[in-house]
């Protein structure tokens, strides 16, 4: 599928810089952007996004124009390489805070095939190393890493101890924490592994991300009044009510024969209009069924059940938009992050 959504599409949001004496924010890792939208909208500058996918970097690039949006592999571009980039972005010594969530595909529990010995479950020293190669010309003051369940299971269990054994080397105390985006106002229930890392041990004691349960809470309340999406053809033109708003054609005869109790295996899920979506996280064909029984979600409805507003646009063609939306963090439990980690850092400095 190769429809792509060019620059300067109607309707893409574009983030304002707003800061108020907070670090400045290094994204790695960043895919879209969600974890960035959260930290912006409580006040954090974003001076630096990397991540290895040409469109991701695209839809960060439009949503966040003052920020340096880098495409580049961070396992080939290195710490030193990291470093080259930052530094006419930051001041020698200058408060700043690292977040991002290394690919999870060798941690999660849906590939079945995943070994300890993966070599994408080496992504998180490189994350690590990146922030030590970080410390020594600026103040890092915390650090927030994102994933999924499965780096907790057993078979990761050297990888994770090692995790945390390399954090309180570089001297900051981590606080391990498992969360559900639903807490947070997401009408989706997507458990996540935070390691939120202080500089101050007071801090780290301070970090509690408040949850609260408003807005949306059901798939219906997400998306329930939405016009019908386009399908996918070759040659399309953009949908008018939303660029995102496509999906495939509903080719298979499932879809013809939509029995309401009809939901089964992860490529045939069909969402309920009364309750919370299960986790947005897309393999090949793997998109949840909208509750009509008749089509797979659009883009645009995966969007509004992580919890990203209209506004925003996701770029590239429809296979990256998939990966995109799937690897997100949503932006509103994102942004309970970012208050918690203003509020204890603020509680720390008192």
């Amino acid at each position: 599928m190769s429809m792509q959504l060019q620059s300067g599409v109607r309707g893409a949001a574009r983030i304002d810089v707003a800061h108020d004496g907070l670090p400045k924010i290094v994204s790695l890792f960043s895919g879209a952007g969600g974890l960035d939208l959260g930290f912006t909208k409580a006040g954090y500058e974003v001076v630096l996004a990397v991540d290895s996918d040409q469109w991701a970097i695209e839809t960060h690039r439009q949503a966040f124009p003052h920020a340096c949006n880098l495409q580049a592999d961070l396992i080939k571009l290195g710490a030193k390489g990291l470093l080259d980039k930052v530094r006419p972005l930051l001041t020698p010594g200058e408060r700043i805070g690292v977040i991002g969530g290394p690919p999870c595909q060798g941690f999660s529990r849906s590939n079945v095939t995943a070994t300890a010995n993966d070599p994408r479950n080496k992504l998180p020293m490189v994350y690590l190393k990146i922030v030590e190669a970080l410390q020594a010309e600026y103040q890092v003051e915390f650090l927030i890493f994102e994933n999924v369940l499965g780096i907790r299971d057993r078979k990761h269990e050297n990888t994770f101890t090692e995790i945390l054994r390399r954090l309180r080397k570089l001297g900051l105390h981590p606080d391990v924490d498992v969360y559900d985006a639903f807490d947070f106002g997401v009408p989706q229930h997507r458990q996540r592994v935070i390691i939120a890392a202080f500089a101050s041990d007071e801090a780290r004691q301070k970090f509690v991300p408040i949850r609260q349960i408003t807005g949306k809470q059901t798939v219906s309340q997400a998306i329930g009044r939405l016009p019908e999406p386009s399908y996918f053809s070759r040659g399309m033109t953009p949908n008018r009510f939303h660029p995102n708003h496509w999906t495939m054609q509903p080719r298979s005869h499932r879809f013809s024969n939509h029995d309401e109790r009809q939901s089964d295996g992860r490529s045939f899920r069909r969402l309920k209009e009364d309750e919370p979506s299960p986790t947005v996280a897309y393999g090949h064909r793997e998109i949840h069924v909208h509750p009509s029984g008749r089509r797979r979600l659009s883009i645009l409805e995966a969007m509004l059940l992580q919890g990203f507003t209209r506004k925003f646009v996701l770029y590239g063609p429809f296979s990256s938009q998939v990966q995109q939306v799937s690897n997100a963090v949503p932006p509103p439990f994102a942004f309970a992050l970012a208050q918690a980690v203003a509020c204890s850092l603020g509680a720390a400095e008192e």
